[in-house]
């Protein structure tokens, strides 16, 4: 098992917009080779759009240039995520989000779930209109979704 970190700092009106962070179901038989070239098309924009899935395990559908580090030992993924907070934490709308006590058990807590192989997902507003979103997701194989292939195989 390995673990991919991933980030996404944005408008939270986009991260809001729950259509665009899903997959496309794919169509019901009978299928014609238009349905099918649509699919994929929708597949593709999911793939390549940065705005964080619905699901954490879906980060491994998207394209592998959004992969922000790769860990083989959970606490050095656990590391990255402490990083992060601390990095941000100044602009956390809340201040009991940026307490560093608080930062230092969500790090704990990760690193425990991802040596349990389950993955990690935070978000935190900054300021009014901005919103971070911290991932952490296993794989090879993901606890939730096992068919998922690895982005870097």
């Amino acid at each position: 098992m390995h673990i991919h970190a991933y980030s996404w700092l944005g408008e939270k009106e986009l991260f809001d917009r729950e259509a665009l962070r899903r997959p496309p179901d794919r169509p019901h038989p009978p299928v014609t080779a238009e349905d099918e070239e649509h699919y994929r098309a929708l597949l593709e924009t999911f793939r390549r759009s940065e705005l964080p899935p619905l699901e954490t395990s879906l980060w491994l559908l998207k394209t592998p240039t959004l992969i922000r580090a790769t860990f083989e030992e959970p606490k050095d993924a656990a590391a990255w995520l402490g990083r992060e907070l601390t990095e941000h934490a100044p602009g956390f709308l809340s201040h009991q989000e940026a307490d560093t006590a608080r930062l230092a058990r969500l790090v704990t807590t990760a690193t425990t779930r991802l040596t349990h192989g389950t993955d990690v997902s935070f978000g935190f507003y900054l300021g009014r209109t901005s919103f971070l979103s911290l991932a952490l997701v296993t794989c090879t194989p993901n606890h939730w979704t096992r068919a998922l292939r690895c982005p870097l195989t």
